[in-house]
Order: structure tokens, then C-alpha cells, then sequence
């Protein structure tokens, strides 16, 4: 019978609670949110779950082993202690990633991590004289040394190329939004697939594919080729597969409409052949269309998100960009709640619409806002914001 043991989920600035929702969700136990992070317990099988499942997790680690360390010498001989042929054979490869936060290391995570792997190198030399080459791109297993003041913390990796990489995109626009951030800021959204959705820039259609799995209740990674631990020495493909069936059998059927829209020609394929590669066509519209010459034309409670350019990525007049966003709205999208991410904070004056939400996010290494307008039918018209109205930005 499988044991419990504790694993760590990484996760983006601001999506930690929805993290720890979704791994409640799962069936994890003794859940805990930390810094882009949340700690939990779980067995083999549901490590396996938790990658296959988890939309907001970049990264699902299992820790090995946790020790005070005093300098690198310390790290070294600490390392050289663990029995790492329980983890790795003499022909397998290995990687190393660190990370030291600690005034008793003077050296940068560079060196950390080549010291790490002269540890293991040197372990298997000892030992069996022989060692396990390193591969940087494609290695057998990833480990993980957090240095932490202290103390340093040991972890296998058992997702390998970050979560994020769902493996449906072939195709990418300029500035793609990344496949974590855009299930992130759906789950922020509310839409849970009981409503029409609508992104009106879709770009290559990540926010699409992310919304209809999550309508469908589609597990986040069912498209990926492989995860870290299926080259782990105690990988169990049997249970794999019966985990893997278990989160397929609960895929339900969302009946309302997802629909994107993009000004670009080249856009709209490439969301097209996205959506594809995820065989999600039967419940996504792209259509050719630009955004500003647009209406509403589905009926009842719409959530419209989005990822508009920004300074950052596209150049334009962001003034008139985006008071074109509030007038479009206002006058073309009634009875819709609106969600969209910016950096520009300044640009969010222009809109002319009141917010009802503002949620401090991360896109990469931008500050941003994920902003929320009401759109009301009929009699409530969406008010023309006070001038004073967004001096808390």
C-alpha cells in the first residue's frame, strides 16, 4: 500500500489560495499555502493526480530531505549522505536546480547547484565507481536544493518541464499568455462553465482552451507526452493509467458558448489549430472580428476576459486603445461581467468605467492588475466613472 508523504506545488504570485482550493479539491491532505507555493500530503498515485490535474501548479516537488547547513562544504558532505540509488541509477541522468536565500553562502545558486552535482557525481563514484552524467535539457530526474538561512531542503521533481506546458500549443502569437496564468485568471474570474465566455483578442487561443477544460472539467495536462516521474525507478505505469481514467470519467459537458474573437487573420488559425491539437473544436468559436466593431450577440450572463496589449508588448496609442475597450463595452456588452489583465495602470484611466475588482497578479515579470467591470441590461447603464474613481491604482 502506497504511504502518504509530503509535496509541494509551486504556483505564480496571487494564485496560491486558488492552488490550495484545487488541491482540496483532489482529495489532498494537510493543505497549506506558503509564498507562490502550498505544502501537502498525498501518495503516489495522487502525485500523479496532482500533475495530470492541477491547472494553477507549475511545478509538484517531493521533498527528500530537509538539514541545517552551515556553508557549501556543508551542503557537499550533507549530500554525499543521502542513499541516491534509491532515486537514480549509475545510467540515468540527472539535473540540478538551486535556489539560496541565506547570508552563509556567499556564492551564487550557479555554483550551489554544481557543487550539488559533484556531491551526487562524487557519491557514485565512491561507491560504485561510476557516475550518472548530467543532462541539462532532458535528464532522468530533476532535483531540486532550496537553500532557505539554515536550513536546506532536497526535492525530486516530479513534473520535469514545467506544468505550464500543457502540450497543445503548436502555434503562438507575439506575445503568448502563459497556459498557468491564463487557468489562473479564469479560476479568479468565477467561471466554472454555466455561462457564455467570450475573449475578444484571443491571440492563439490560450485563454479559450483553458476556459473550455475548465467548463468540461477536462484535467489541465491530459495533452502533455510525459511528466518527470514516469522515468522515476519506482514509476508505477499500471497506476498511472488508473488515475489517469479516474480524472477522464468526470469530464462533464458544458452547453454554453466560448467564443473568441481576433482582428488577425494569422491569430485565428493559430487558435484554431490550438484548440485542435487540444480536441476541444466541438466547444470553442474563433471567428475573424474585430473586437471594437463588435456586439453582444449571445443572450443572458456572458464572462468576457481578456489579455489586451500593452506597452510591453505592442505599439500603440494606449489612450485611444483603451477608452475604444470602455466605449465597446459599455455600449455592445450588456448583462457581461468583464475581466482583463494589464500592466499599464495608468492606460486603466481611459477606460471610462468604474472597476469592481482589482487583483494584483504577475504576468512573467510584469506587475499587473487583473481589473473587473459590471456591464448592466437595460435600466442599470454601466455609470460613466467619477473622476476620482481609479486614484487608488
Amino acid at each position: 500500500m502506497n504511504r502518504d508523504f509530503k509535496m509541494v506545488a509551486t504556483t505564480m504570485f496571487g494564485f496560491e489560495e486558488l492552488l490550495v482550493t484545487e488541491l482540496k479539491n483532489l482529495g489532498a491532505q494537510d493543505v497549506e499555502a506558503g509564498v507562490r507555493s502550498v505544502s501537502f500530503k498525498g501518495d503516489k498515485g495522487f502525485m500523479y493526480k496532482a500533475n495530470i490535474a492541477l491547472r494553477t501548479a507549475i511545478r509538484i516537488l517531493k521533498p527528500i530531505k530537509r538539514f541545517r547547513v552551515a556553508d557549501e562544504d556543508d551542503l557537499y558532505k550533507k549530500l554525499m549522505k543521502i542513499e541516491w540509488e534509491n532515486y537514480l541509477n549509475i545510467d540515468n541522468t540527472f539535473s540540478i536546480g538551486a535556489v539560496v536565500n541565506s547570508n552563509n553562502f556567499t556564492t551564487n545558486s550557479h555554483y550551489i547547484a554544481l557543487k550539488s552535482k559533484d556531491a551526487i557525481a562524487d557519491y557514485f563514484r565512491n561507491k560504485y565507481h561510476k557516475r550518472p552524467n548530467v543532462d541539462v535539457k532532458h535528464p532522468d530526474l530533476k532535483i531540486h536544493v532550496h537553500i532557505q538561512k539554515d536550513f536546506c531542503s532536497v526535492s525530486l521533481d516530479s513534473s520535469g518541464d514545467s506544468l505550464h506546458k500543457r502540450g497543445y500549443r503548436s502555434s503562438t502569437n507575439i506575445a503568448p499568455i502563459n497556459e498557468v496564468l491564463a487557468a489562473g485568471l479564469v479560476l479568479l474570474s468565477g467561471y466554472t462553465g454555466d455561462c457564455n465566455f467570450i475573449d475578444p483578442m484571443c491571440g492563439s487561443g490560450t485563454i479559450l482552451i483553458e476556459a473550455a477544460m475548465i467548463a468540461n472539467n477536462i484535467p489541465a495536462n491530459i495533452n502533455r507526452k510525459e511528466f518527470g516521474f514516469e522515468k522515476w525507478i519506482d514509476y508505477d505505469e499500471d497506476l498511472f493509467f488508473i488515475i489517469q481514467d479516474s480524472l477522464l470519467k468526470k469530464i462533464r459537458s458544458s452547453h454554453f458558448k466560448i467564443m473568441g474573437f481576433d482582428k488577425a487573420p494569422s491569430a485565428v488559425r493559430k487558435a484554431k489549430e490550438n484548440i485542435e491539437n487540444a480536441n476541444l473544436e466541438e466547444f470553442i468559436g474563433v471567428h475573424h472580428v474585430n473586437f471594437f466593431n463588435s456586439m453582444k450577440e449571445v443572450f443572458g450572463q456572458t464572462i468576457i476576459l481578456f489579455n489586451p496589449p500593452y506597452g510591453e508588448r505592442l505599439n500603440i496609442d494606449v489612450q485611444e486603445f483603451y477608452k475604444k475597450i470602455g466605449d465597446t463595452l459599455k455600449h455592445g456588452y450588456p448583462d457581461s461581467t468583464v475581466w482583463f489583465i494589464t500592466s499599464d495602470f495608468e492606460a486603466l484611466k481611459y477606460v471610462g468605467l468604474r472597476t469592481s475588482r482589482k487583483i494584483p497578479v504577475k504576468n512573467g515579470d510584469l506587475n499587473c492588475k487583473f481589473v473587473r467591470y459590471d456591464m448592466y441590461a437595460g435600466s442599470k447603464k454601466a455609470k460613466k466613472k467619477t473622476p476620482d474613481a481609479e486614484e487608488d491604482l
